[in-house]
C-alpha cells in the first residue's frame, strides 16, 4: 500500500489547506494525473499522484488544514489490469513538490496582515494571540518555531512579546476608535432574481487588506501630469527591433519602473515602512506592480532590486510575471517582498487614480491613460498649440511619515524622468 503525503511546497511551508479532492475512494489513478488541489499563503496547486492505482483511503477532507509528510490517502499501486506500475522515482522525498503541474496565484501580495507571507499558514491558535496582541505579518513571520518543522507555537509568540525590541505597526491608530452606533444598512434582496456570490478566498483576503490599510494609514493623494510624447514615439519606433532582436514585447510598464525606481533611490524615504515610532528604510528597491489573473482578481508581483536592473532585463521579467499570472503559473517567491508598488490604471481606461497603499509599505503610484490632446507648449519660436501624450499620475501616501514636500517632491521626479527619458537609448 503506497502512502500519498502532502508535499513539501517550498521553503518555510509547514503546512497546507486541502481545496479539493479529483478522486474519490474506490477510483483508479493514473502516475502524474492530478489527485489534489491544495492551497498555501499565495498560491493554490494541484498536486499530482505518484504512483498509479486504485485509492483506498483518504484521511481528510476539504479545508483541513494538514502538516507537510502527513499521510493524506493510500494508494493500491494495482493497474486495472492486474499489474503492478512503476512508481515514480523518489529522491529524498521530493517527488511532489517538483511534479506540480499548475499554480494559480489566488492573492495579491496584499495578504491579510496576520497570514504569514513567507508561505506558512497561521495556526488559528496563533492567529488570534497575534490579533489580540497587534502583531504585524512582519513580527510573526519572524518568530522562531520550536513546533515541528519549525511550526509556530503559543510559547513562542509570548516568549517573543516579553523580549521584542521593535514592534512592527502594533498598536494601530484604529484600537482607540469608538464602536459606531450607525446601525447596518438594511440590504433589499429580491429572491428569486437577486443572487448571492460568496467571496472566494483571494477576494476575502484582498477585502481585509484594503479595509487594514485605510485604517491603518492616514491616506493623502497627490497629482501631476507629464508630457510622454517623445516616450511614445520612442517606443512605438523601437518596439518591432526590440522584438525581433529579444523576443520581447516592449511595453511602458518596465519604463514606468525604472523611472519609479531612479526616483525612490533620489528619495529613499519612500521606500520605507513604519515601526509605530520608528521608521525603517529598505536597502533594497522591490516594485511590486499590480497584475491582472484570469478570474478578474489583482495581484502584486514584484520585480526584486528593479535600480539594479536596465529596461532590458526588467522587460524580460515584467513579461514573465505577466505571463504566469495569466496561466496560473505564479510562484509564492514572485509576490513577496515589495517595497513600493504602481498600479497601471489607464490599462483599464482610467484617466487617474487614487490607489490604497499597500501595506506594510507608504506610498503606491497609480498611471493613467496615455490620451493625445492638444497643449501650449513653448519652443524657440515662442509658445504653439501641438498634439502631445499626455498621463496623469497620481501618488497616495501615509501621511504619517511622508509629508506633502516628501510625496510632491518624489511624483515630480518621477515624472521627470519620464519626460526627460532618453530618446537615443538603443536596446
Amino acid at each position: 500500500m503506497f502512502e500519498f503525503k502532502m508535499p513539501k511546497m517550498g521553503e518555510s511551508i509547514s503546512e497546507a489547506t486541502i481545496i479539493n479532492w479529483t478522486k474519490n475512494v474506490g477510483d483508479y489513478i493514473e502516475a502524474e494525473e492530478t489527485l489534489l488541489e491544495v492551497a498555501t499563503d499565495k498560491v493554490d496547486s494541484e498536486v499530482p499522484a505518484p504512483v498509479s492505482g486504485t485509492i483506498t483511503e483518504i484521511r481528510f477532507k476539504k479545508d483541513d488544514v494538514v502538516e507537510v509528510g502527513t499521510v493524506l490517502a493510500l494508494i493500491s499501486p494495482l493497474a486495472p489490469g492486474g499489474g503492478t506500475p512503476a512508481i515514480l522515482d523518489k529522491k529524498d522525498d521530493k517527488i511532489t513538490q517538483n511534479k506540480f503541474v499548475e499554480n494559480r496565484a489566488i492573492s495579491s501580495s496584499v495578504s491579510s496582515p496576520l497570514e504569514r507571507s513567507g508561505g506558512a499558514f497561521l495556526s488559528p491558535l496563533i492567529i488570534s494571540i497575534a490579533q489580540k496582541e497587534n502583531l504585524s505579518l512582519e513580527e510573526v513571520q519572524s518568530i522562531p518555531g520550536s513546533g515541528l518543522d519549525g511550526r509556530i507555537q503559543k510559547s513562542d509568540v509570548f516568549n517573543y512579546l516579553k523580549s521584542r525590541k521593535y514592534h512592527l505597526q502594533s498598536k494601530p491608530t484604529t484600537d482607540n476608535r469608538q464602536p459606531t452606533t450607525f446601525p447596518k444598512p438594511k440590504i433589499n434582496y429580491v429572491e428569486g432574481k437577486d443572487r448571492i456570490v460568496e467571496m472566494d478566498r483571494m477576494r476575502k483576503m484582498i477585502a481585509d487588506h484594503m479595509v487594514y490599510s485605510k485604517q491603518t494609514s492616514p491616506h493623502v493623494t497627490s497629482y501631476i501630469e507629464v508630457d510622454v510624447t517623445n516616450l511614445v514615439h520612442w517606443r512605438n519606433n523601437i518596439k518591432d527591433k526590440f522584438f525581433e532582436k529579444h523576443n520581447e514585447k516592449l511595453t511602458f510598464t518596465p519604463v514606468f519602473i525604472e523611472a519609479v525606481a531612479k526616483a525612490i533611490a533620489d528619495f529613499p524615504m519612500i521606500n520605507v515602512s513604519v515601526d509605530e515610532k520608528n521608521i525603517i528604510v529598505h536597502k533594497d528597491i522591490n516594485i511590486g506592480m499590480a497584475t491582472a489573473l484570469p478570474t478578474g482578481n489583482l495581484i502584486v508581483t514584484v520585480v526584486k532590486n528593479a535600480n539594479e536592473k536596465d529596461v532590458i532585463s526588467i522587460t524580460k521579467e515584467v513579461n514573465l510575471l505577466a505571463e504566469n499570472a495569466r496561466s496560473n503559473k505564479l510562484k509564492p517567491e514572485d509576490t513577496q517582498g515589495s517595497t513600493f508598488t504602481i498600479s497601471n490604471v489607464g490599462t483599464f481606461g482610467s484617466l487617474m487614480g487614487t490607489p490604497i497603499i499597500n501595506q506594510p509599505e507608504v506610498a503606491i503610484l497609480a498611471l493613467g491613460i496615455i490620451k493625445k490632446r492638444p497643449e501650449v507648449i513653448t519652443t524657440a519660436s515662442g509658445d504653439e498649440i501641438a498634439i502631445r501624450s499626455m498621463m496623469y499620475l497620481s501618488l497616495s501616501f501615509d501621511h504619517r511619515v511622508v509629508d506633502g514636500y516628501l510625496g510632491g517632491s518624489f511624483l515630480r521626479r518621477v515624472g521627470d524622468y519620464l519626460e526627460q527619458f532618453d530618446t537615443n537609448t538603443t536596446l
